[in-house]
């Protein structure tokens, strides 16, 4: 897959209303709960949408949030797969 630059990306974000920080050639969001429990509920369904997706975030999780880190390792930045799982993403929320 081709990597997007940051500029495109950028813009991309923009357009599709995706409120993600571009950082180290990936995109990042942190996700806040009210409590542990739909933080890891929320992860739970995460995924399931990446592994339908076959495409997997990093991610970290203390309690009650989740930070969220997705890019494509074997193109070496964002593509278009990190921007259909972010999309997906946001429509749990």
């Amino acid at each position: 897959m081709k990597i997007i630059s940051e500029n495109q990306l950028s813009e991309l974000l923009k357009t599709k209303n995706l409120p993600w920080k571009i950082t180290n050639h990936s995109i990042q969001k942190a996700f806040v709960f009210k409590n542990f429990v739909e933080a890891f509920g929320f992860m739970s369904r995460v995924a399931i949408l990446a592994e339908k997706q076959n495409h997997h975030p990093d991610w970290s999780n203390v309690y009650n949030k989740v930070n969220i880190t997705l890019t494509t390792h074997d193109a070496g930045g964002v593509t278009e797969k990190d921007l259909v799982l972010a999309t997906a993403i946001e429509k749990l929320t």
